[in-house]
């Protein structure tokens, strides 16, 4: 596994910059237009005003987007709203969901992810850090160009590992007592986070775990921009901070992960075959769907332009996103026609509004799978794993040098 290593990280100071339920915002990639209107009217302090700052698109541009990021990030530490950590550290990082259900609907229990949100050293695909989706260069050239401009990690890579004897003992090494950043999410998940000194017990602990592989669960974009921005910083600089990459490290052994599903939206093309069985309607259809056994839903239109709904197993291997594609989607579906959704409802609505094609519904599947899907040396489509809940953008960032000065003309240097 590549070396974890403490780090300055830089945080909200909430008496400057108010609560951190307002401040703090979910990984841009999940944000909405709608939310992400609604996160930047919450606070002028708010992450996304950084993540997903306001201007135009292109570098080049005078008003773009990247710079006007830049200054806002050296604009907050001067204020005050944005401090640095006294000394490198390490942050146990706690994600608690409420127990959800009631009123006639079944209690499902609450419970609580424990990680350890660290500097990773970067290392090149194929080794120690595994992805297990392909990634997209439009996001990765956004990312790069922020990160160019910021020189500052604003978010996290998600990784897993299989090794609950050794991460149970260093999440047992947070110091005690009530956690000095505490935050209430916009679906009711409490995030905690702890700074950890670093001392010799915890690096022991640290480094035997070896050559434990990780798997990028969340950011694989992030962690491509990383690598890039590495090899920039070489031609130029040499080694330095930019060897290391932010991230949450979390076991998935330990802490029981389930990964939710990206549904498809198919926004042209041909409709899936009308196979398998036929269901009433939504919550039917969702009800059976299987990952182990390849069970996916389809929502699409028949002969007589009524809505349809039906489950039926494609041909492969768990899990069932990868079969879906190779036994569907990558016939019926053209070249960027696909939409990624969380919501089954909206994948629903997508369909009976006329505006799509069709929807192919999917099951959870596991951290394990997923491994063996990468073990087996393949990948899995874009978007097909979601992993919930997501650490918070903004909790803890990791700048890679000193604080920046603004110029008479208002430039970052």
């Amino acid at each position: 596994m590549p070396r974890l290593s403490p780090f300055t990280g830089l945080v909200f100071n909430t008496a400057v910059a108010g609560p951190l339920e307002i401040v703090t915002a979910p990984p841009y990639d999940v944000i909405s237009d709608r939310r992400r209107l609604d996160h930047l009217r919450a606070s002028p302090f708010s992450v996304v005003h950084l993540d997903l700052a306001e201007g135009a698109e292109d570098p080049a541009h005078p008003a773009n987007r990247y710079s006007r990021a830049a200054r806002l990030l050296v604009e907050w530490e001067s204020q005050g709203a944005l401090q640095r950590a006294p000394e490198p550290c390490y942050y146990a990082y706690e994600m608690t969901v409420p127990p959800r259900g009631g009123r006639g609907s079944p209690t499902v229990p609450g419970r609580t992810v424990h990680g350890l949100i660290c500097a990773m050293e970067i290392e090149d695909w194929g080794g120690t850090v595994l992805p297990h989706e392909d990634v997209h260069d439009a996001p990765v050239e956004d990312r790069l160009a922020l990160l160019r401009a910021t020189r500052t990690h604003l978010s996290p890579v998600y990784g897993v590992i299989e090794d609950s004897v050794n991460s149970l003992a260093v999440m047992s090494m947070r110091p005690s007592g009530p956690a000095p950043f505490d935050a209430v999410d916009e679906q009711g998940v409490r995030h905690r986070m702890w700074p950890i000194v670093a001392h010799a017990a915890l690096t022991a602990r640290l480094e035997n775990l070896g050559e434990e592989a990780l798997l990028i669960a969340d950011g694989h974009h992030r962690y491509t921009t990383a690598l890039r921005y590495r090899a920039e910083r070489h031609r130029d600089d040499g080694p330095g901070p930019w060897d290391s990459v932010l991230t949450l490290v979390v076991d998935s052994t330990a802490e029981h992960l389930q990964v939710m599903p990206f549904h498809r939206v198919q926004m042209a093309g041909d409709a899936p075959p009308a196979t398998g069985m036929s269901m009433l309607g939504l919550a039917e259809t969702l009800s059976p769907l299987r990952d182990e056994d390849l069970t996916i839903g389809t929502i699409s239109r028949d002969a007589r332009g009524e809505v349809e709904y039906r489950v039926r197993h494609v041909q492969g291997q768990p899990p069932t996103v990868r079969a879906l594609h190779e036994d569907l989607l990558d016939t019926l579906a053209p070249r960027d026609s696909l939409r990624y959704v969380i919501d089954a409802g909206e994948a629903d609505e997508s369909v009976r509004r006329g505006e799509a094609v069709a929807a192919y519904l999917l099951a959870p599947t596991t951290p394990r799978r997923i491994r063996n899907v990468v073990e087996r040396g393949e990948r899995l489509p874009q978007k097909s794993t979601y992993f919930w809940p997501k650490p918070r953008t903004g909790m803890v960032m990791m700048p890679l040098g000193p604080a920046g000065r603004l110029d008479p003309a208002g430039r970052v240097s």
